[in-house]
């Protein structure tokens, strides 16, 4: 899928100026703010896996809420053996808790763990407001804390269900590392739709965040070409992504379609391999 060869050494820092080393964590401080102009692969990774942690939540929610309403998984349930889902009515009101214990894979190969809690009212004219809360939950090892609401379409403009949803995430990585993504998603569902079955669902991911890690960097993203997420890729497969770091730019691109790890970012005529965990 991605060609470009990699850097020796795993290049983490690019363009002119880009290279610091430091051997305190004071050094450290004022290297982070003397690249403010630039953008790293090494943030770059890691703000995509923050933001896959938070795609994969996102579908979870939308793909269970198909589920309980419109029987999408009536053949085969996106949801393994592992996860205890309850169901319950009050006033009209449904509440759905998704409790992946421990630690529970999905059928897309994620390991999750924790409690997601949805409530909603009855569709109206085809529309819903799911109302969420999270309880430990984490996605390979990243823990997302944070509620909100997501709005759901069962028929866009293209005729496919859609779910658009302006979050403020915080996603801990197991070094300690927060990462605050605060944007708005919009994610069509354009393949696999009635199917009954979990293994060919597609969506395609528009929107924009803004990216702030406890170092003290940060950076905004906005998708350019829409990111394609299939249910049976653990990745994005397809789609760019614009970054911005004040006077810096780059272009993340997830390839041609193949399910893997990779993607690369490109930032003054020079390319660079990510390798995502």
């Amino acid at each position: 899928m991605k060609t470009n060869v990699m850097k020796k050494g795993m290049l983490l820092l690019m363009g002119a100026g880009l290279l610091f080393t430091s051997c305190s964590q004071d050094d450290n401080e004022t290297s982070e703010e003397s690249v403010s102009a630039e953008i790293t692969a090494e943030r770059t990774q890691q703000s995509t896996e923050a933001e896959i942690a938070t795609d994969e939540l996102f579908n979870v929610m939308d793909i269970a809420y198909a589920e309980q309403e419109e029987e999408a998984g009536r053949n085969a349930s996106y949801f393994p053996s592992c996860v205890t889902i309850t169901v319950s009515m009050q006033n009209g009101v449904k509440f759905v808790t998704l409790d992946f214990g421990l630690g529970c894979q999905l059928n897309n190969g994620a390991i999750v763990s924790g409690i997601i809690y949805l409530t909603y009212n009855p569709s109206q004219a085809g529309t819903v407001t799911i109302e969420y809360d999270l309880e430990n939950f984490a996605h390979n090892n990243k823990f997302i804390a944070g509620g909100g609401s997501l709005f759901r379409e069962r028929n866009n403009a293209n005729g496919n269900p859609q779910h658009t949803v302006n979050h403020d995430l915080e996603v801990t990585f197991p070094n300690g590392l927060v990462i605050d993504i605060d944007g708005t998603r919009v994610s069509e569902w354009i393949e696999g739709v009635g199917s009954g079955t979990w293994e060919d669902n597609a969506f395609l991911v528009t929107g924009n965040r803004d990216i702030q890690f406890s170092t003290g960097f940060s950076h905004y993203a906005i998708v350019i070409d829409p990111l394609r997420r299939e249910a049976t890729c653990p990745h994005f497969v397809s789609g760019t992504v614009e970054i911005t770091r004040n006077n810096g730019t780059g272009l993340l691109d997830f390839g041609d379609g193949t399910c893997d790890n990779l993607a690369t970012l490109t930032v003054n005529g020079e390319t660079y391999t990510i390798i995502l965990n």
